[in-house]
């Protein structure tokens, strides 16, 4: 088997889908609790992305159709944790997310968990 082949292979098994062991599925439509956001939560490859569908005001640096990569395992029934890469500001954060049926709580850190920010979302019907 090739290096190639390999390296897929290990990224498959390391890289377990979200809702895998059951639990709380964070897939789906998600509204930010200040309305000003409106992301899908879904499989895209090996990992998952959180892809803005509409964005009030794009003045703050976020547009439609930018996304987070996240790389997250299941802590918990209703826990997940790891990394979102934002491939747009080339940033890495820690990454913490609590789904509870039509909520989702979720937790960004840089910095070593220095700068951290929570956002409360409602999932959309």
């Amino acid at each position: 088997m090739n290096r190639r082949r390999l390296l897929v292979l290990a990224l498959l098994l390391s890289t377990p889908a979200l809702a895998q062991t059951g639990g709380s599925d964070p897939n789906g439509i998600w509204l930010r609790g200040d309305g000003n956001a409106r992301v899908r939560i879904a499989s895209c490859g090996a990992n998952t992305c959180a892809t803005n569908l509409w964005i009030r005001d794009e003045s703050g640096g976020e547009a439609a159709g930018d996304r987070l990569v996240l790389t997250l395992t299941r802590k918990d029934d209703d826990t997940l944790a790891g990394i979102a890469y934002d491939p747009q500001r080339d940033l890495t954060y820690s990454m913490r997310m609590t789904v509870a049926k039509d909520r989702l709580q979720t937790r960004g850190c840089i910095l070593g968990d220095l700068l951290c920010k929570s956002i409360s979302w409602t999932r959309d019907a």
